[in-house]
């Protein structure tokens, strides 16, 4: 449904409603097929009726109160949680197992459980209006976040929860310290809620206030933090056309438009620079929704091809930035040497390198499935600059 990520041609969702066939389009983020199995359902299902049902593989088109939907899915989410910790107990996980064992089954779980959930359906009209009881209004909410298909549609209760709530997000903004705006981050771009990078990229001494590159720039606060520490020209490069539209809107309400240039790349522009800035994503596995893909870099490709090209953007003496945190390392992922020796391959040198401990929730949660490897965690800058 989205400009950046959808498939040739509409897939539809078919079911049958009153003994006739009905079918709309079918939304889904990561352009997982339809159902194949959908029945309709209302007030009268029981959760422990509607947790067989999903888990024998049926999904359930909600012709209830929304409001009933909302707490259904709660329900449902408890279920699965209890059975999947149940599973846990049983096997002796995850006390013993090694960071890596412990990572794949967390993946796998949230897998599972995603995959549960999302089979909770609801129908919207072709201008996002909802026909139940009780629902609200997110036609806003959806014209921001999806490619409009002109037809009823259908998505997961859970897909549309987190549609609704990106746009709440995004209308309130997140706080970034030294910027006199919140960055506002669109439907499907990462948001720069873990602050500790940011404040490295704000005690890092800079080689240049003439020009910089921020690879990936996603929301566009690295190109905003540049800005504000005096940066004359910035160009910012993704991908994503929705990553890049976010960070036009964030220049825009920064006052930054005439400073930063957002550009379509993989990767660098063309040309070099004195300073160049990436934070690529920091596990390489492999994603299952487009969100993820900020989070997870299979087989190190974004990584490897900043390293890589580097040297050959960098203005003689500039400085390329890397923002990376050692998770990988610990949960096994990465080896230890992967990253020395992936910086010196690219015919490149370390002449910097500040570091912080992360302060997000989970890094204090002890009953995290990952605590181990969190807990031991470092993000760090590293200046590299090209080998002599």
């Amino acid at each position: 449904m989205h400009a950046t990520n959808h498939p040739t041609e509409p897939l539809y969702i078919t079911w049958v409603e009153n003994e006739q066939s009905r079918q709309a389009r079918w939304c889904a983020e990561n352009n997982t097929s339809p159902p194949k199995r959908v029945m309709t359902s209302g007030d009268t299902l029981s959760a422990d009726a509607a947790y067989r049902l999903v888990s024998q593989g049926t999904s359930l088109l909600w012709r209830g109160d929304f409001q009933n939907a909302r707490q259904l899915l709660q329900a449902l989410a408890r279920r699965i949680d209890k059975k999947q910790d149940g599973g846990k107990k049983k096997h002796g996980q995850d006390h013993a197992a090694s960071p890596l064992d412990a990572f794949n089954r967390h993946r796998l779980r949230q897998s599972q459980r995603t995959d549960l959930l999302n089979r909770l359906l609801i129908e919207l009209d072709a201008d996002a209006g909802i026909a139940l009881r009780r629902a609200p209004d997110v036609r806003e909410a959806c014209l921001a976040a999806l490619a409009m298909p002109g037809e009823p549609f259908v998505l997961s209760l859970r897909s549309l929860q987190g549609i609704i709530g990106a746009y709440e997000w995004r209308k309130k903004g997140v706080a970034v310290p030294g910027l006199a705006q919140p960055i506002h981050v669109h439907y499907g771009v990462y948001s720069p809620n873990r602050g500790e990078y940011l404040d490295l990229l704000a005690q890092a001494p800079l080689p240049t206030t003439e020009l910089a590159f921020d690879i990936g720039t996603g929301s566009g606060v690295i190109a905003a933090m540049l800005a504000q520490r005096g940066v004359r020209r910035i160009i910012a490069t993704d991908m994503d056309e929705r990553a890049l539209a976010c960070a036009r809107e964030n220049m825009d309400l920064l006052g930054f438009s005439h400073i930063v240039q957002t550009q379509k790349a993989d990767l660098f522009p063309e040309g070099r620079s004195p300073l160049i800035v990436c934070n690529p994503p920091w596990l390489p596995a492999r994603p299952t929704t487009p969100i993820e893909h900020a989070i997870y870099d299979p087989g190190s490709r974004m990584l490897l091809g900043y390293l890589d090209g580097l040297a050959s953007h960098l203005e003689p003496a500039g400085e390329g930035w890397l923002i990376m945190s050692d998770l990988a390392e610990h949960l096994g992922l990465r080896s230890p040497d992967f990253l020395p020796r992936a910086i010196a391959a690219a015919g490149l040198r370390v002449i910097g390198k500040l570091e912080t401990r992360p302060r997000h929730p989970k890094a204090m949660d002890a009953s995290d499935p990952l605590h181990a490897a969190r807990s031991a965690e470092t993000t760090a800058l590293w200046r590299l600059a090209a080998d002599k």
